[in-house]
Parts: C-alpha cells; sequence; structure tokens
C-alpha cells in the first residue's frame, strides 16, 4: 500500500492535495501555481521568478502532453538558459519535477535525475 500525505494549499474549492512517500504529487491535474510556491519553499527554493516558470511550464507540457521525462539540458535551451540551469534554479531534476507538480516518474528516471 502506497503512503500518501495531504498539504492543504489555501483554494477555495479545492481539496487538500495528494503526495506519495517520496513527495511527488500524486495527481498532476490537481496542480496549481499556488502549489508550486509552497512545494519550492518546503524544498529550500524559494521565491519562484521568471526562469523557474519557464522550466515549470515546460517540464509540465512535456510530461501531460507526451507521458515522458524531457533531458534537462533540452529543457535548458528550449528555455533559452544556460545548460546546468534546472539544478541551479532547483537544486536538481527530481526537485524541479516535484516543484513542477508531477507525479512520481519511476525508479528508472529517477535514477537519470541524480
Amino acid at each position: 500500500m502506497e503512503t500518501k500525505e495531504r498539504l492543504d494549499v489555501q483554494t477555495a474549492s479545492r481539496p487538500p492535495l495528494e503526495f506519495d512517500a517520496e513527495g511527488f504529487l500524486v495527481d498532476p491535474h490537481s496542480w496549481t501555481r499556488s502549489a508550486s510556491k509552497v512545494i519550492a519553499k518546503m524544498d529550500g527554493i524559494g521565491a519562484l521568478g521568471p526562469d523557474h516558470w519557464a522550466i515549470i511550464f515546460y517540464l509540465r507540457e512535456a510530461y501531460l502532453s507526451n507521458g515522458t521525462l524531457p533531458p534537462m539540458s533540452h529543457v535548458c535551451r528550449v528555455s533559452h538558459l544556460p545548460k546546468h540551469a534546472v539544478r541551479e534554479l532547483f537544486g536538481g531534476c527530481r526537485e524541479a519535477w516535484r516543484t513542477a507538480g508531477l507525479p512520481n516518474p519511476g525508479e528508472e528516471a529517477k535514477s537519470y535525475m541524480d
């Protein structure tokens, strides 16, 4: 049985967000910008600026369209950011994925995130 945690993000009509045992959002469709701000704060990322949002929106679009984790160098290139921007902005790929409100990508994908 999978362990889930709840996080209350103050929104008018949304239920609390559910996370798996590793802190990934269970349902990516329940994501909001507010959720990303709370996750970023919890992970010690701080305030999200335009470069953060460019990466977050690209990751979400790639996952929701293709169901895949794109190479981070590609994410940086299409976002017109330096090659290591994901690591510099989020601390790593896993944190960027979590902040984007995406579900656990699985063990194989996570091995590439470290």
